[in-house]
């Protein structure tokens, strides 16, 4: 049986670029929203002209597509995470640009009949408006407040719940951005880690989890969840999704 040592030590070498987690098979699962955005994004994208995916990691979800719009585009902040999914979204015939989580999108306004964003960092309600055109569609599936807190809490402390990712902020503030909330659904879902070797990867992927988190600063807390997986199994979290759609008036 791996050592905690040995167990840190794989969790840091893992790769942390884009938003491939199949590395985590047998070490930690997740739970999926019961509305699968995959599907939905599909058929979206089959029914659109002109498509925007904001802050779109390594573009693996996007590439699942079976088809295409004949206008698409990506923008993507992280520059590792940029070039995977230029290379990823290539066959596609996407264009990748990079922006800010919080800037402007560099887009004309009334561009794009369907913007979506899965797990968005930050969201500009106000450009996802002005790049729609009259009638288009915009579709989230968003991080909900309090995702992953029990994780947060045993390495932080207790903290308080971020508001501002709670259903009801998200739809006051597409709604001051002159949007119309159509579908809202929230989902807590179960996470489970079965080593540390996990843990430690998922830190340094989600990064927002623990702000700051490193093992030289954290290595007292891994130890004391190491001990405690050892002893009692898995450790269990739940993360919260929030699924929303929202549309420009015609």
């Amino acid at each position: 049986m791996a050592t905690f040592e040995e167990l840190v030590t794989e969790g840091e070498s893992v790769p942390t670029e884009g938003w491939d987690f199949s590395w985590f098979a047998g070490r930690a699962t997740e739970q999926r929203p019961s509305w699968g955005y995959a599907g939905l994004l599909a058929a979206r994208m089959a029914r659109a002209e002109a498509a925007l995916d904001v802050q779109t990691g390594g573009g693996e979800v996007l590439a699942s597509i079976p088809v295409a719009p004949p206008l698409l585009a990506a923008t993507e902040s992280w520059p590792p995470n940029l070039e995977i999914a230029r290379r990823t979204l290539a066959g596609l015939g996407a264009t990748v640009v990079e922006v800010g989580d919080e800037d402007d999108l560099p887009f004309p306004s009334g561009h794009f009949d369907l913007v979506v964003s899965r797990h968005p960092v930050a969201t500009r309600w106000d450009e996802i408006h002005r790049v729609l055109r009259p009638g288009g569609t915009y579709l989230s599936q968003a991080v909900g407040a309090g995702t992953v807190r029990e994780l947060t809490d045993f390495m932080m402390g207790p903290r308080p719940v971020n508001p501002s990712r709670s259903p009801f902020v998200t739809v006051a503030r597409a709604e001051a951005a002159g949007l119309e909330v159509v579908d809202l659904r929230q989902e807590a879902l179960r996470i489970e880690f079965h080593d540390i070797a996990a843990v430690v990867c998922f830190l340094r992927k989600v990064i927002w989890t623990v702000p700051g988190f490193t093992v030289d600063a954290y290595r007292d807390r891994l130890a004391e969840l190491h001990d405690f997986l050892e002893r009692h199994g898995p450790f269990v979290a739940y993360s919260q999704r929030l699924l929303v759609e929202a549309r420009k008036a015609g």
